[in-house]
């Protein structure tokens, strides 16, 4: 419930902000400017990045079941460690 009332309080602040700023506008005169002579800049892309090539190895589901058929019975350092026994 208070949510709502913040939100209508917080309305009827902007609402009464902008036509006070309607207001006092009426009184202000414009004056012509001349446009800038710096050139625009222009959003530089990037070159896309080369696909990294993953070669024909083994995947990571593969590594992990020839490491655990041929670390079988093995110390459990090096390339085995976790694989072994």
């Amino acid at each position: 419930m208070t949510k709502h009332l913040i939100l209508v309080g917080l309305i009827a602040w902007m609402v009464g902000s902008t036509s006070h700023a309607a207001i006092s506008s009426d009184n202000f005169t414009a004056t012509a400017t001349e446009p800038s002579s710096a050139p625009k800049k222009t959003k530089k892309s990037r070159a896309p990045k080369p696909k990294q090539d993953k070669g024909y190895g083994e995947n990571k589901a593969e590594r992990d079941k020839r490491l655990l058929r041929e670390c079988r019975g093995k110390p459990n350092a090096g390339a085995c460690e976790g694989y072994a026994n």
